[in-house]
């Protein structure tokens, strides 16, 4: 999805990851600026919108497609996955088994949507560091591979609007519009 709404430049962005990592944590705290600690699972996938502004007169708006649990990678979230431009792999810093599901997602993912489709790995919970299980030299190595690796809390917003602009900015920017006429 990469049409123009009132001269503005879409993008469709798609959050994955395991159940309970905080994908609608994220996106939530993103677009409403508020966070919930009630647990609702998503079922097949909600969608946002935000607005990024990128450089004064020059924005985006994003299409946010919070996809349910990809604890299986199905022909359903291929469908869902279909026009993105962009896509955030999220995992629980506190659950290692998360980070490992997350790895191969983004695996999964850049076969259906082909390579060099713009993605960042979030790694979510920053607010319970002390409990991670993901070790720092994991993360450290896909940094060297040339992933953008963010640590995030939905909680406390840490890293949420960077998580995002982080991406944004990783989009076609070439075929940004200016907002200013």
């Amino acid at each position: 999805m990469g049409g123009k709404v009132n001269g503005m430049l879409q993008k469709k962005i798609c959050l994955l990851g395991c159940a309970s990592v905080g994908k609608t944590s994220l996106v939530t705290r993103y677009v409403q600026s508020s966070f919930s600690d009630r647990y609702m699972s998503t079922i097949g996938a909600k969608v946002d919108t935000k607005i990024v502004v990128l450089d004064p007169g020059l924005a985006l708006r994003l299409v946010i497609w919070d996809l349910a649990a990809a604890d299986d990678f199905t022909q359903l979230t291929c469908n869902y996955l279909r026009g993105a431009s962009g896509y955030l792999i999220v995992c629980d810093g506190t659950t290692r088994k998360t980070w490992n599901r997350a790895i191969e997602l983004q695996r999964l993912t850049e076969q259906t949507l082909g390579a060099g489709v713009p993605f960042v790995l979030a790694i979510n919970k920053r607010d319970l560091k002390p409990t991670w299980e993901v070790p720092p030299d994991l993360v450290a190595e896909k940094a060297r591979l040339g992933w953008h690796v963010l640590e995030t809390s939905a909680r406390t917003g840490e890293n949420v609007g960077a998580l995002f602009l982080t991406l944004s900015k990783q989009l076609d920017s070439r075929s940004l519009v200016s907002n200013l006429g």
